[in-house]
């Protein structure tokens, strides 16, 4: 048996300019800075009696052949890596692995293309999974989606990615001393809105909006380099104003964003002491990354009926974190 690991992602600011449809317009590209949640997808891999294959995660699939496959990450993950048959594969969440805004869906056919990759006797790099997973997700299966995700996913720690004009992409991972990577996990949490959605409808809208959102873009790229250094300085109370800033761009992006419920969580969490966060992900459920001077997230769990994560780092990307097959 094979497993690997792969972290989830949250997103400080810059989403949105990693869509084509803006990266592609600007000589400077798009940029974002993200953090590899210390929560993963876990993907097993284990060969079957026979040339049948067997999948497992929310439901069950036995097929002859992968193109009879109904989940579509597996299906193209097998055909990119040439592991189609003979295979048992299962996927396992730390955390609900769909419409939460942690890029669940890249983490899955990030950690999908490792394993099978190396079931396969390969040993892919962080660049090459993320570049296969963002061709499948965008190109062979025409998600409207950015390509953070698969990047953060791959590479983990804390990074400003860059999206170039040309399709390349740069990760420059942040300079973070010892005492700001400790202090994180006390400045930062996840508070659960309780909802859940699909990004896909949100996402399309948002690129088709695009054009008409330019300035609001161009900002929001801009944001991804100052919460850049104010991280790295650690000055937390200025990367929860850049937050909240980031949060009041993204509702007009798109219908669908937000809600009342959502807004009237955030409302909360303001009044509690929060300085500043945002909805991770496309929007209309999921997480609130939230920026908690000392003491508020002791009162957030106090006030609050909202499960609660703080914010650890996953310093690194997928691994292989189990194989047994020599032995």
């Amino acid at each position: 048996m094979l497993i690997t690991r792969t972290p989830l992602r949250v997103s400080f600011c810059g989403g949105g300019t990693d869509l084509a449809a803006f990266y592609r317009e600007h000589a400077q590209g798009g940029a974002v800075t993200s953090l590899a949640l210390g929560r993963h997808i876990y993907v097993t891999v284990n060969q079957r009696f026979d040339d049948s294959v067997r999948i497992s995660y929310s439901s069950m699939e036995i097929v002859d052949d992968f193109e009879e496959l109904k989940h579509e990450l597996v299906r193209e993950a097998m055909r990119t890596t040439g592991v189609t048959s003979g295979v048992e594969i299962t996927t396992i969440a730390d955390i609900p692995s769909r419409g939460t805004g942690l890029g669940s869906s890249s983490s899955v056919t990030v950690g999908l293309l490792h394993a099978l990759h190396a079931f396969a006797g390969g040993a892919p790099d962080a660049a090459q999974l993320a570049e296969e997973a963002c061709r499948i997700e965008i190109d062979v299966l025409g998600g409207t989606i950015g390509k953070q995700d698969q990047y953060a996913a791959a590479f983990g720690g804390v990074n400003r990615i860059t999206f170039h004009a040309d399709e390349s992409v740069t990760v420059s991972p942040l300079s973070l001393s010892d005492d700001v990577r400790a202090a994180i996990p006390g400045s930062f949490c996840l508070v659960y809105t309780g909802q859940t959605r699909q990004a896909g409808d949100i996402l399309v809208e948002q690129a088709a909006n695009t054009e008409a959102r330019m300035d609001e873009l161009v900002r929001m790229r801009g944001m991804a380099g100052e919460v850049a250094t104010a991280l790295e300085e650690g000055d937390f109370a200025a990367v929860g104003t850049l937050l909240d800033e980031g949060w009041r761009l993204k509702q007009g992006m798109a219908s669908g964003i937000t809600s009342t419920g959502i807004d009237d969580l955030y409302a909360r969490v303001r009044e509690l002491g929060v300085t500043g966060g945002k909805l991770l992900g496309a929007g209309g459920g999921g997480f609130i990354l939230c920026q908690t001077p000392e003491g508020v997230q002791q009162r957030l769990e106090k006030e609050l009926g909202n499960r609660m994560l703080s914010l650890e780092l996953a310093t690194t990307g997928s691994t292989v974190l189990f194989d047994d097959r020599d032995e």
